[in-house]
């Protein structure tokens, strides 16, 4: 199958390895250093489980504009970051609906799959979720990434839709599995969105905060209870918007932050490097839902002002 990656940064570099080894024709957009470097030496990738090192194609967005037609993928893995997707789109518009590609949103967030929706429209737009995978970029070319990188992925906000064929989701799930990424077609996306919601909620904010990784974090004996706090905000959120997600949720996810490896968050690495945070994306879509549906998210509220206030500081 051909593949684009937008956004080829620590998750996507990784999922496009992984896809390019099993045979797979892959495109990486990216750009700066990190773009020079693939063009140049190649893409070099470290798993406990998985090495990869490589010539790729890598291409800037100027160029895959003029030399590329969206009828040349058959599906586009969007991995860039939230704060970015509404200006991508207003760039690319016309290029995106040239043809009929689906896209497949691997990003942060339960605001990305509407926006796309209302460019191409819910037959192209897959919702997505990288689960218990920590990737950066090493060094320009170079990727770390660790834990099983599974996808949960379906259609948009769910399969009642009707309106993506199950035999092309089934046809991408068999693609990820035989490149040996673990892969789950979901009925319900949505659910799973606002599932990992609670676990970036949880983690990502508070550990650009603590510097701490996410398991330290989860079982410390002091920032382990607002990790669950905040959890639990951010189900409360979902429930008034009515999703199914209850208190099992809040269990099921917790135990799972506390029981992986302990990661770096990429709001952590984003912090360490200079570069803009997706706090707007995940704990400011949840202040905002908050105050609409009158629900108190205090813990939330003071993660996200206190890490706004560093940010302004610097």
């Amino acid at each position: 199958m051909r593949f684009l990656i937008l956004g080829a940064g620590g998750i996507g570099c990784y999922y496009g390895a992984r896809l390019q080894q099993a045979g797979h024709q892959v495109v990486y957009v990216a750009r700066g250093e990190h773009l020079r470097a693939m063009q140049q030496q190649g893409l070099k990738v470290e798993h406990e489980s998985f090495r990869f090192e490589a010539p790729v194609t890598a291409v800037d967005e100027a160029a895959l504009l003029a030399d590329y037609s969206v009828t040349d993928f058959d599906l586009l893995l969007v991995c860039f970051k939230s704060q970015d997707t509404a200006a991508w789109l207003d760039r690319c518009r016309d290029w995106l609906l040239a043809g009929a590609t689906p896209l497949l949103s691997l990003q942060n967030g339960v605001d990305n799959e509407p926006e796309l929706e209302a460019v191409v429209g819910t037959s192209r737009t897959l919702g997505g979720i990288a689960l218990r995978i920590g990737g950066h970029i090493e060094a320009p070319g170079v990727i770390t990434a660790s834990g099983p990188a599974q996808i949960i992925f379906g259609a948009w906000p769910d399969q009642t839709s009707g309106q993506v064929p199950t035999d092309q989701l089934q046809a991408f799930d068999q693609a990820f599995q035989q490149a040996g990424i673990p892969s789950r077609i979901s009925d319900r996306i949505a659910v799973e969105l606002w599932r990992k919601l609670m676990l970036n909620n949880a983690v990502n904010p508070l550990s650009a905060l603590t510097r701490l990784d996410t398991q330290t974090l989860s079982t410390h004996p002091l920032f382990g209870a607002s990790v669950y706090q905040l959890m639990q905000e951010t189900a409360a959120i979902a429930a008034a918007e009515g999703l199914p997600i209850g208190q099992q949720d809040v269990e099921e996810m917790y135990q799972l932050i506390c029981n992986f490896d302990g990661i770096k968050t990429s709001m952590l690495v984003d912090l360490e490097k200079g570069r803009p945070l997706e706090l707007d994306g995940i704990s400011g879509t949840l202040l905002k839902r908050g105050k609409r549906l009158a629900i108190n998210t205090p813990m939330t509220a003071l993660v996200y002002g206190l890490l706004s206030q560093q940010q302004e500081c610097h």
